[in-house]
């Protein structure tokens, strides 16, 4: 698999974002691109919207992906892997790991946040985060859910500079 982290294949992420954030039952609500995968942070009125959105979201990614690559086929060797979440913890944990999750493998960012994540279009950001206010709509879908609107802010607003997966990690989540 190509390094998904370049100028020339965000554009083509970008517009599957865009595209496909937001369908009957299924919603991406937050997504950072890895090296080689992506994390998302969707809600799903039920396992089978889940599954179908998440279905129609890799073949949009893969006809965009393979465009630019000059190749077809699949883009990505695995199903997705999901988790539901129950508790505020559990999603404050999931926001800071997908939003920050280039701070956990060393990326520089030089921006202060992921420019490949939707970070800059979350608002559960610790007051006095350096997050530039996007110029665009956001390429994510407002949450519904209780737990993704207000229930993780109940565990602490995630900083910047937190490390997802160190002991500082969310550390006001437990005053």
């Amino acid at each position: 698999m190509a390094r998904l982290r370049r100028p020339k294949l965000w554009q083509a992420l970008r517009r599957a974002f865009y595209a496909g954030c937001e369908r009957a039952g299924f919603r991406i609500c937050q997504f950072s691109v890895q090296r080689d995968h992506i994390h998302l942070v969707c809600e799903a009125t039920s396992g089978r919207h889940l599954a179908s959105g998440m279905n129609g979201f890799s073949s949009r990614l893969a006809r965009l992906l393979n465009a630019p690559l000059r190749r077809a086929g699949p883009v990505f060797a695995d199903r997705y892997h999901h988790r539901a979440l129950h508790t505020p913890a559990e999603v404050r944990n999931a926001l800071a790991y997908v939003l920050l999750n280039a701070r956990h493998h060393g990326e520089r960012l030089e921006l202060g946040f992921d420019p490949y994540s939707s970070a800059r279009f979350f608002d559960g950001w610790k007051r006095g985060a350096d997050i530039p206010s996007p110029a665009m709509d956001p390429p994510v879908a407002a949450p519904r859910s209780w737990l993704l609107r207000v229930g993780f802010r109940r565990r602490g607003l995630l900083d910047p500079a937190e490390i997802p997966g160190s002991a500082r990690c969310g550390e006001e989540k437990r005053r």
